[in-house]
C-alpha cells in the first residue's frame, strides 16, 4: 500500500528521501561539521594573546600524533626504550588507512625512524605500531595518553587512538593542543627540535614535512598538521622571533592553504601585541620591589628579561604585597631567591589595580611553583617580562 502510494507520487518520494538522507547525515558524528577555533599563546608563560572557541571540543585529527610523540619521548627519557629499539608491525597496524608508510606485517622499524615517520609523513600505520609496542593494545595506549594529557593540563581532551583517525570519542580543544605543544617544547627541548626536520628518507622513498610554515613563515620550527573530513584542516605551529616564542593553533580550516594563511595572520597579530607591550612603559606604571631574602642594599642588574610568577591583581597595593609574601611561604624553596614586586596597572577607566608578583626566579622553578600553587587552589601564572633598568631591593 505504502509502496504503491509513493510510486504514484514520485516528487513526494524524492522529497522524502532527501529529508531522510539529511536527517541521517546530521545524526552521524563522523560527518559533523568542523567547528572553527583558534588560539595564540606565549609559549614561555602560557599567556593567551588571542582566542576564539578555544575551549570548544573538536576532532584533533593527526594533531593526536603530538601526544603519541610525547609518550615516545617520555619513554625514552625514562629509559624504557632507546632510539635504536626495534618495533615490529602487527597485522592491525599495517591495515591502517593512509596516510602511512605502507609497512608489511612483521616489518621492523627503529624508534628513531618511527619518530621521523610520525613527524613528517604523519603515518597512521606507524602510530598504531607505536601504541602496540608501548602498551598492551592501542586502546590501553589511548587510555595512557588521556591520563598523561590530564597530568600536563589538557583538561578537555580524550584520546581513543594513537593516530587521530576518525572516532566520535576522540576530542580535544585548541587550548589543550596549545598546552600540549608547550609541554613538548619545555619537557623535551632536544627532541622537540626534530619537529623542524624538512624531510625523512626511508627505504628509497622521501617524505616531506606537511608543515609548510617551516619555509613560508620566518621563525617557524614546528610542530604538526592534521586533517580528517570531520575536523577540517588543523594546525599547531611554533614560531620564535626576537627571543619570544608563540604557539598558534587553528582548527577547522577550509583548505590547507587558507589555514596556513590564517595562521600566519594570527601569529602576526600575536607578535604585534608583544611588540606593543615591550614599548617603553607608562611613567605611572612603576614597580615597587622588596627582597625576600637578599641583601636590601644590593643592586640587581636586570637581564633582557626576567622570570617570575603572578598570583593575582588587587585594588590595594598593601594587599598585593601581603599575598605575594604569603605565597612565598607555601613553596619557600622555589621562591625565596626572588623579589616581591607590586606592579600597578592603570586601566582605561583610570582605576589602578596592583599585580602581585615574585620576580627573578629561574624558569623551571617558576613553572614548578605555579603547578604546586594551582594544586593547592591558588591562582598562579608564570610571567616573563623585559626589564630595561636596574632593580633595587628596598628595605
Amino acid at each position: 500500500m505504502w509502496v504503491s502510494y509513493m510510486q504514484s507520487f514520485p516528487a513526494l518520494r524524492i522529497k522524502a528521501v532527501i529529508i531522510l538522507f539529511f536527517g541521517v547525515v546530521l545524526l552521524l558524528p563522523g560527518l559533523a561539521q568542523a567547528k572553527y577555533a583558534s588560539l595564540i599563546m606565549d609559549a614561555d608563560t602560557g599567556r593567551v594573546l588571542h582566542s576564539v572557541n578555544a575551549d570548544t571540543r573538536n576532532y584533533p585529527a593527526s594533531l593526536t600524533k603530538m601526544m603519541t610523540l610525547y609518550m615516545i619521548f617520555d619513554a625514552l627519557e625514562r629509559g624504557k626504550i632507546t632510539m635504536n629499539t626495534k618495533w615490529k608491525a602487527s597485522k592491525r597496524a599495517v591495515r591502517q588507512p593512509a596516510s602511512k608508510l605502507g609497512m608489511k606485517r612483521g616489518e621492523i622499524i627503529t624508534v628513531r625512524n618511527a619518530i621521523y615517520a610520525l613527524i613528517t609523513k604523519s603515518a597512521n600505520d606507524v602510530a598504531t605500531l607505536v601504541s602496540e609496542n608501548l602498551a598492551k593494545s592501542e586502546r590501553d595506549f589511548a587510555l595512557a595518553m588521556t591520563a598523561k594529557a590530564r597530568k600536563i593540563g589538557m583538561s578537555r581532551t580524550t584520546f581513543r587512538n594513537a593516530s587521530g583517525l576518525p572516532n566520535k570519542g576522540q576530542l580535544s580543544t585548541a587550548h589543550d593542543m596549545g598546552v600540549l605543544a608547550q609541554a613538548l617544547i619545555q619537557d623535551f627541548p632536544e627532541k622537540y627540535s626534530l619537529f623542524s626536520m624538512a624531510k625523512f628518507e626511508y627505504r628509497g622513498s622521501t617524505y616531506k614535512n606537511h608543515n609548510k610554515l617551516l619555509k613560508a613563515y620566518e621563525g617557524t620550527d614546528g610542530i604538526k598538521t592534521g586533517y580528517i573530513r570531520a575536523s577540517g584542516f588543523n594546525l599547531v605551529a611554533s614560531v620564535v622571533r626576537n627571543g619570544t616564542r608563540l604557539i598558534g593553533v587553528v582548527f577547522g580550516g577550509d583548505t590547507s592553504r587558507k589555514r596556513n594563511a590564517h595562521m600566519m595572520s594570527l601569529l602576526d597579530k600575536g607578535f604585534g601585541i608583544i611588540a606593543a607591550e615591550n614599548a617603553p612603559a607608562q611613567s605611572q606604571n612603576t614597580i615597587t620591589t622588596a627582597s625576600l631574602n637578599l641583601d636590601a642594599s644590593k643592586q640587581i642588574t636586570a637581564s633582557k628579561y626576567s622570570w617570575g610568577i603572578q598570583v593575582g591583581a588587587y585594588t590595594k597595593e598593601s594587599q598585593a604585597s601581603e599575598v605575594a609574601y604569603a605565597v612565598s611561604a607555601i613553596v619557600p624553596k622555589l621562591l625565596n631567591t626572588g623579589f616581591v614586586t607590586v606592579v600597578p596597572l592603570v586601566k582605561n577607566s583610570g582605576k589602578i589595580i596592583y599585580r602581585s608578583r615574585i620576580h627573578r626566579i629561574p624558569k623551571k622553578q617558576a613553572y614548578k611553583a605555579c603547578r604546586i600553587l594551582k594544586n593547592r587552589g591558588t591562582d598562579c601564572m608564570v610571567v616573563k617580562l623585559p626589564v630595561s633598568q636596574q632593580v633595587a631591593a628596598a628595605n
